[in-house]
């Protein structure tokens, strides 16, 4: 359902949220190696979400990502928002063009309360939750 991007994103946000603060700010080289995706990757989608003022980011030798107290409140649907934006949610699960509840097609009505749930976790949920979840081991990023 979600691009690599988007996937990318995610997994680099809880990092940043897990390791990086404005005193110890991270390069997206370090994440990247950290997460196991590819750096000039996730270099364009920390640009992406720091221009959204998603996660912070400054410049010069001791720059880098990190997240604030404000930033980890925030929640991952934005970052998907920011990324891939709603599209991802709103295809038809069979690829039909024009899947709705007015106009469903075989497995509409199994899927889109499953995909209304995982918004909604998603918006109600913060950073720092799942963060928080990885650090007790509850997830993990890889």
């Amino acid at each position: 359902m979600l691009s690599n991007q988007s996937k990318y994103a995610i997994r680099g946000v809880i990092y940043l949220a897990l390791n990086a603060s404005e005193k110890k700010k991270l390069g997206s080289q370090e994440v990247a190696q950290k997460i196991k995706v590819p750096q000039p990757f996730l270099a364009k989608i920390f640009q992406k979400l720091s221009k959204a003022k998603i996660i912070k980011s400054s410049k010069g030798p001791k720059g880098g990502f990190y997240l604030t107290e404000n930033e980890l409140s925030g929640n991952l649907m934005n970052v998907i928002e920011c990324i891939d934006g709603l599209g991802a949610f709103n295809r038809c699960y069979i690829g039909l063009p024009h899947c709705s509840d007015k106009n469903p097609c075989a497995i509409h009505h199994i899927g889109a309360p499953l995909r209304n749930q995982l918004i909604a976790e998603l918006k109600k949920r913060s950073i720092t939750e799942f963060a928080e979840d990885t650090k007790k081991g509850r997830s993990f990023l890889f």
